[in-house]
């Protein structure tokens, strides 16, 4: 994914992460990738990454568990 163009790159991060969900590359009840992981794959900042996945939980898409990461949550289409 090229972060250089157009938008700045958290919200292009956040698009990224919402098409993987939306292809089923991270399917509903898997567990999401750690911000660590996804940060070092963007190369970008870890606050970065927290960022983006924060607005894909906001909008329902992520659910977090404490303890146990975060999850996919089941799309309604």
């Amino acid at each position: 994914m090229d972060l250089n163009r157009g938008k700045p790159v958290r919200p292009r991060i956040a698009d990224e992460l919402r098409r993987r969900i939306d292809v089923g590359t991270y399917a509903p009840g898997s567990r999401f990738p750690a911000v660590v992981d996804l940060a070092a794959e963007f190369d970008v900042a870890a606050s970065t990454v927290q960022k983006a996945v924060a607005s894909l939980r906001a909008e329902g898409r992520l659910r977090t568990l404490l303890g146990q990461g975060s999850f996919v949550a089941d799309q309604e289409k």
